[in-house]
């Protein structure tokens, strides 16, 4: 578990210094850079996290991986990085608003706290899932190079 808070902990981190990072050099809330360069920056440092996370694994058992136990990491450190980014989107909205929910704002007619479970439940389980298959895609290879080097 220590290896999944260490590494979920740390896609958060890059998560959240993004975030604020591009809010602070992008006014426009609805640019490229907050929709498509998030969707990519996200997803490739959830993958790097997941790859890293599951050869520290490796290291630390002193053996190559499993499938089944390079997937249950992949997991669990996307879970560690799902909940930490919900809280810390959670703050954002409580102290600074929904001024940054900018695909969100395209629904005046909806109540802002049913817009923000959407865009909880989506976050977390995007993450979710994506952590799955980045972890399931991470393992099938590392337990390739394990069959091959056999």
């Amino acid at each position: 578990m220590k290896i999944g808070l260490k590494y979920g902990l740390g896609i958060a981190v890059a998560v959240m210094a993004w975030t604020l990072i591009a809010h602070a050099l992008v006014s426009n809330p609805q640019s490229n850079v907050h929709n498509l360069g998030a969707f990519a920056y996200f997803n490739v440092v959830q993958f790097v996290g997941i790859y890293l996370g599951l050869r520290a694994l490796e290291r630390e058992k002193g053996e190559k991986l499993i499938f089944k136990e390079g997937v249950k990491q992949g997991v669990a450190i996307s879970f560690v990085y799902a909940v930490t980014t919900a809280l810390f989107f959670a703050c954002v909205l409580l102290i600074v608003g929904t001024k940054w929910m900018a695909a969100e704002a395209l629904t005046p007619d909806t109540p802002m706290w049913i817009v923000a479970v959407k865009a909880f439940a989506g976050l977390t389980i995007m993450s979710m899932i994506f952590g799955l298959v980045y972890s399931t895609l991470i393992s099938f290879v590392l337990a390739r190079k394990l069959s091959s080097d056999e």
